[in-house]
């Protein structure tokens, strides 16, 4: 056996490195949320560092800090909001930089976190995969015992996390084939369409809206099969991955869904035409937007403005022009977002269903809340209740704060404000004008909508305290 000072520094070193992975595994394990807090804020200074790099700038153009902070927040948060014209002011690196962010950050902030944890500790312990489960399973785990239906899918995790890496690969893929021809005979560059396909494609899926040409999508204003492929990509991604994992082993037998998918499909359905038909009502005679288009146009055009402002961040007409009626509605959209565990952002469509679901049980007198033979239990509704309150209050308070800084009109600041609460990436125009200040404000609104929500309602439900006593009732007066 070796002894001496270099057998003394090796024992030193693999004391070190054991150390260490204790504490990462323990970090892992024992607080998942704050773990992928972590990750998410190294991610963005890792991506501002590497945008700031003058190799990532387009000739001419220099990147400043701020907006290669903004740009990293909104890449890794998957929102689409930027300060900068991301087709011209950056480089091929740049833009490379970007969509591999954008994937990064698409698999959302539990479902990396426990991806890394994962990889770090070999495995998932039981409160790592309640928090994961909690992100992403359909029948999210509460506190107290663990019901075997429950606990069957906490099996599951590691197969589901899997899902969403290769659903990503897959889906992204089959987009940027579908895509290339269109941008050919749209009369891209065959060559430049190789890697715009790709772009498109990771930037629809993932929700974000980033365009790699300037002008972004008017000049393919035209091209429905170009449009209607965005709008596939957007509408999967946004779903969510319990979705397309529950879709995918269940295949279209209706019945086998969870209650989760069915709550996502059929409010998302119900919020796209909702919002189509608004859509059209409010901007048929908009000279500035739907006017000068036919029927046909108009009408493809609202539902294309439907599915954009529920996360999807493209955009054909000028966000801007929009009547002030229907920049209400695009905020109401934007501010429920998409599926839980999706790349979309808000407060989500089924914490949207759970609340319309109890507040329909309280007018029928109804003691439980109830949905397809199915009982939703009260704490559900509370951390739906939390998460509504949370983005609320996030989204006031930046409002007031970002319009005082930049006295622009409310309207204006309040779109942009949810539109990066709720990672949608759509702007009035507003953001690129900002000065400093309050695009950092702007930046940790879009983070602490991206990760508050979910790491909320995720340690909400995943919280066990046992309580041994009741205290004596009172009811204060409501309402």
């Amino acid at each position: 056996m070796a002894t001496g000072p270099a057998a003394s520094f090796a024992r030193r070193v693999r004391a070190a490195a054991k150390a260490t992975s204790d504490t990462l595994r323990s970090a892992t394990t024992s607080s998942p949320a704050r773990f992928a807090v972590v990750v998410f804020l190294i991610l963005i200074m890792l991506f501002t560092a590497l945008l700031s790099l003058p190799i990532a700038a387009a000739p001419g153009y220099r990147v400043r800090f701020a907006d290669a902070v903004f740009t990293a927040v909104s890449t890794i948060c998957v929102t689409g909001l930027t300060t900068v014209d991301i087709a011209t002011t950056f480089s091929g690196f740049g833009k490379a930089v970007i969509f591999v962010g954008v994937n990064i950050g698409g698999m959302g902030v539990l479902t990396l976190a426990s991806i890394l944890g994962l990889v770090i500790s070999k495995r998932l312990g039981l409160r790592a995969k309640l928090m994961a489960a909690g992100d992403s399973n359909p029948l999210r785990a509460h506190g107290g015992p663990v019901n075997e239906g429950q606990t069957v899918r906490l099996g599951e995790v590691g197969q589901l996390l899997r899902t969403v890496a290769l659903s990503t690969l897959l889906i992204e893929g089959l987009v940027a084939i579908a895509l290339y021809p269109t941008l050919v005979m749209a009369e891209i560059n065959p060559l430049d369409a190789l890697w715009e396909a790709p772009f498109y494609a990771a930037m629809a899926f993932t929700n974000t809206g980033f365009t790699p040409n300037p002008g972004g999508l008017t000049a393919f204003a035209d091209d429905y099969v170009l449009m209607t492929i965005l709008m596939t990509a957007v509408f999967l991604g946004s779903i969510g991955f319990p979705v397309i994992y529950a879709l995918w082993k269940n295949h279209w037998h209706v019945r086998r869904w969870p209650l989760h998918t069915k709550l996502t499909i059929i409010t998302t359905m119900l919020l796209f035409f909702a919002g189509a038909i608004a859509f059209l009502s409010l901007e048929f005679n908009n000279p500035a937007t739907f006017g000068a288009m036919d029927a046909w146009d108009t009408t493809f055009q609202a539902f294309f403005l439907s599915a954009m402002t529920r996360s999807g961040g493209f955009s054909v007409v000028d966000v801007g022009e929009l009547y002030g009626s229907s920049l209400v509605v695009g905020s109401m959209l934007m501010f429920v977002g998409g599926g839980s565990a999706s790349t979309a952002g808000g407060i989500k469509v089924t914490t949207l269903a759970v609340l319309a679901l109890a507040v329909w049980s309280e007018a029928k007198g109804r003691t439980s809340v109830e949905a397809f033979g199915r009982r939703i239990p009260s704490d559900v509704q509370r951390v739906a209740l939390s998460v509504v309150a949370w983005g609320a209050t996030l989204v006031a308070l930046s409002t007031i704060v970002i319009a005082q800084m930049s006295k622009a009109p409310i309207a204006d600041v309040l779109f942009d404000v949810i539109s990066g609460f709720a990672t949608v990436g759509l702007s009035t125009g507003l953001t690129a004008d900002l000065d400093d200040p309050a695009i950092y404000v702007m930046a940790a609104t879009i983070f602490m909508g991206r990760i508050g929500t979910v790491t909320l309602a995720a340690a909400v439900a995943a919280t066990s305290r046992s309580q041994l006593y009741s205290l004596p009732v009172e009811r204060p007066i409501v309402g």
